[in-house]
Parts: C-alpha cells; structure tokens; sequence
C-alpha cells in the first residue's frame, strides 16, 4: 500500500480500537489492515498500537502519530478536491446516522431521488437509539434531534420538531379524557429514557412564556426505544409525548388522539453534526445540503 493509504489504515485502526472492525468499514481483509499497519510501524521504526488478544489501542507515540495523521489527510482531501468542478460526478461513499422516526418517515421515502441524482455514490445509514461517537465510529456526518451536549462537532440547524400529547381511544375510553394538568393524577404516563435505569422526567409542557414544566407521573412501563414508545401508546399503556411528525398518521387514521393541546412539550431542534474540517469532501456536502431540503419539507 502507499504511505498515505497506510496511514487511513492506521487511522480507522485507531479510532475503532479493532482490526476486524477497521477491515470491515475499509473493506479490506483483515490481514491486509494488519500489514500496513506494521509496515507503517517498522517505516516509523516505532509502536503505534498496543495489541492484546482482548484490545488494541493507541501508545504514547501512536498517540502523537493519530492526532498528526488526521491533520495531514484532511488537508490532503481538500487539495485533492481543489480543484475539482462542482458539475464533476460524485463518487464514493457517504456515513451517516440520524433517529429510526427519521430515517423512515422522512429520508428513506425520498433516498431514491438523491441515488438518481447521484448514481456514483453508495450510502450508509445508521439507525440507532443512541448516540453515537460520530469520530471514533466513522461518520461523515449525523442528525441529531434534542438538546445539543457540548461537542467538537459542527453544528448546522435545520429547524424544530414540534411535539404533543397523545393517547389511544382504548386508553381513553377506559381512563377517561385529560382536561386540566390536575386530571394527570389518575392517568399513567408512557416512560422513555436513553439508558434504563435512568430517572424518568415526567409529563414536560412548556407554558405561554416558554417555561418548562413537570408533572411527576405514574405509569408502569419504561422503554429506551422510539419504535416500542409509540408501539405501547398504541396498545393502550399510557400518553405518550412526541414528535407530531412521526404520529401523524397514526393521528389521521383515528388509532392515536391529541390530548391536553394547551400544555405541549417543548419543540425539539434538529441539528446536522459534521467533524470540523476546513474543507468537507463534495460528496458529504452533498449529502448535507439534499438532507436540508428532505427535512425543510418534513419539520414544515
């Protein structure tokens, strides 16, 4: 292998922490991932990784290598892409993550007319209920909805997600309907919180003023998972509060009801995150922009 592929080797060795996983998201065998490593190493005449049959990570020099490594390729892939023309065909491929709710109801309907628009690219879209290391996992770039941590990320806002309150007509015919916050006291609440175990927040609305608010709230089911949250609501189990936009048919088709419409949940932002490069590849900007478009017509 040449040098510089040598060193994206190395890199996504380093940042995955496993040869196999580095291999699979090269695709590459794993003893060619293994050979340029060494090669690299004895070019270096130093030991970038320490490899144990249960881990491998990075040595004080392999540390230093890392961080200079990643320098150097970024500022590679922006001269390589200088001076290529904006009419030039994409190619490669592009590593993305954002919400089940997301990917289903807004992006995967409308992928084919990006693939078309653009055959030589492929995609890789992740779907999970947690939040990925968006470095050490590969990503081109991530959606995000919810409150933002502190991060090295670049954000880019794309709007807000506006959320309700809503139940099933069983659960109402048999609780009876929510008129006033005090009416919560006799209702079950659906939980839902990132990591189980975790404290539940409650019933949240946010007032004329733009206050938060919570209502503590029983209820006898906690779930991680957007799927099973909407899934129990629809069973019967409790009010749910979410993203209208991924109810709305549910809504439409008469199986979920709007409840308490003066005490709405907080609307949620939604965020593209990129890594902070000077320069980011045509095909990822591409991405990013057609994404914008999907979810401008989504979060309307």
């Amino acid at each position: 292998m040449e040098h510089l592929d040598s060193m994206r080797v190395f890199v996504r060795v380093a940042e995955l922490a496993s040869f196999t996983q580095a291999a699979d998201s090269l695709g590459l065998p794993k003893a060619s991932v293994s050979s340029a490593v060494q090669q690299l190493e004895a070019r270096l005449g130093a030991r970038l990784l320490q490899r144990t049959t249960r881990r491998v990570q990075l040595s004080d020099d392999g540390r230093l290598y890392y961080e200079r490594c990643r320098d150097l390729l970024a500022d590679m892939d922006e001269l390589n892409s200088l001076f290529c023309r904006d009419d030039a065909p994409l190619s490669g491929r592009v590593r993305v993550d954002m919400p089940v709710g997301v990917a289903r109801h807004a992006v995967l309907p409308r992928l084919p007319e990006f693939l078309a628009r653009h055959p030589g690219l492929s995609v890789e879209l992740s779907s999970v209920d947690r939040r990925v290391d968006v470095l050490r996992e590969g990503f081109d770039c991530v959606l995000r909805v919810g409150a933002l941590h502190d991060s090295t990320l670049v954000a880019r806002r794309l709007g807000v997600l506006r959320q309700i309150n809503c139940a099933s007509p069983d659960y109402l015919a048999r609780h009876g309907q929510p008129e006033t916050l005090a009416d919560l006291a006799r209702h079950q609440l659906v939980h839902y919180t990132p990591g189980l175990g975790g404290k539940p927040a409650g019933f949240e609305y946010q007032d004329a003023d733009g206050a938060l608010h919570t209502v503590a709230m029983a209820g006898a089911l906690t779930v991680n998972a957007t799927d099973a949250y909407t899934a129990a609501c629809l069973a019967g189990l409790g009010l749910i509060q979410v993203p209208l936009a991924g109810v709305r048919g549910h809504l439409l088709r008469g199986e979920l009801v709007q409840v308490l419409p003066d005490f709405p949940p907080p609307a949620l932002p939604v965020h593209l995150l990129y890594p902070n490069r000077r320069h980011l590849p045509r095909r990822v900007r591409a991405w990013m922009d057609w994404l914008a478009e999907v979810m401008a017509d989504y979060l309307a």
